[in-house]
């Protein structure tokens, strides 16, 4: 791609090498002259964004619609015309990080903490009444008049006052009942319990714990994705032939079919927030609901099927194999994400 005037001098600014042509063969910096006029700047950005737009949409392409096709363009040395595995690994990931956090929150928990101390309040005006049609009375005026900090803040709060976790209404009484059961698994509920505690303490129900640890969780996936795919190219080595492939071509495919993993995953938290707008009776509640179970039955035959193009086997040895690295790489990819879902629990703020 040519940009600017070229320089009359061909002796390149950056290397010192000569340049015979518009680029340096040494260092591959454009021989063109360092002063440009000010549309330079716009007519750059213009056609370098058109050249990356190019290239980005075909890899896409590829990526969503040919299984497999990515990998074998670029272990036969096509890679020119394609965004670089690592390089769409990493944009995909980070849009898929990101992207939670960009999208409107339905009902913000911060609104019930903000309404703590007016709540506090009103509750103490309602124990002082003894009947129970004026206590029923009294809270239905408070309900209007906190109308505008959110919907139904008193039935929040007392709801969240009168939900037990696991049995216990404290963390005292959590303890009383660990001394009388000191298993394993309910020592590993501990810090998970006592981190649900401390956010109910701070005015959050379970549904809002449950909304935020499902932020917290997507926000994993990624995280999970990226420490287990050395883990899946490993595993596609020891299946395959060692003299064929090398450990950098399955490294190759476990780049393009993560990245094909979070792409998956970004349309599903795009749909399932819609899905939020529908009412869960209606046609188009249905029908989103249909293309998100569409889309995750689309991960494993994606696999499959590029499996089967990328190593070229009979077709049932490729099944086999396939359907044994998938179910092995399931199960070690959900301890995967259980150990790092339980840590991201705890760290929930």
């Amino acid at each position: 791609m040519s940009h600017g005037k070229i320089r009359e001098d061909q002796t390149c600014q950056n290397c010192g090498h000569q340049v015979e042509e518009r680029f340096c063969p040494h260092c591959g910096q454009e021989n063109i002259e360092a002063i440009q006029p000010f549309h330079y700047l716009f007519t750059h950005f213009i056609e370098d964004f058109t050249h990356y737009d190019s290239y980005f949409w075909k890899t896409i392409k590829y990526l969503l619609f040919y299984p497999g096709k990515l990998t074998k363009e670029y272990l036969v040395g096509k890679r020119q015309s394609y965004v670089p595995p690592v390089k769409l690994y990493i944009f995909v990931s980070f849009i898929t990080f990101l992207l939670p956090g960009l999208l409107p929150t339905y009902d913000d928990p911060k609104i019930y903490v903000k309404a703590e101390v007016k709540i506090q309040e009103q509750k103490k005006e309602i124990l002082l009444l003894q009947s129970e049609d004026i206590h029923q009375k009294s809270k239905d005026t408070l309900q209007s008049k906190t109308a505008k900090d959110g919907k139904k803040i008193i039935d929040d709060t007392f709801n969240t006052e009168k939900e037990s976790i696991l049995n216990a209404n404290s963390m005292k009484e959590y303890d009383s009942l660990l001394a009388k059961d000191k298993r394993l698994l309910n020592k590993l509920y501990y810090p998970l319990v006592k981190k649900a505690f401390a956010l109910r303490d701070e005015g959050y129900s379970k549904k809002q714990i449950g909304e935020k640890y499902k932020k917290t969780f997507i926000k994993t996936i990624p995280k999970a994705l990226f420490i287990y795919l050395p883990v899946f190219a490993f595993l596609l080595w020891i299946f395959h032939n060692k003299k064929k492939w090398l450990y950098f071509d399955h490294g190759i495919f476990a780049l393009h079919y993560f990245s094909f993993l979070l792409t998956c995953i970004i349309v599903i938290i795009l749909l399932n927030y819609l899905t939020n707008y529908s009412l869960p009776d209606s046609t188009f509640y249905f029908i989103e609901s249909l293309f998100i179970y569409a889309v995750i039955l689309c991960m494993p035959v994606y696999f499959f099927i590029a499996h089967y193009r990328i190593y070229e086997t009979k077709k049932t040895i490729s099944i086999i194999k396939s359907s044994l690295l998938f179910i092995v790489n399931i199960i070690m990819l959900l301890v995967t994400l259980i150990i790092l879902s339980y840590i991201s629990f705890i760290l929930i703020h």
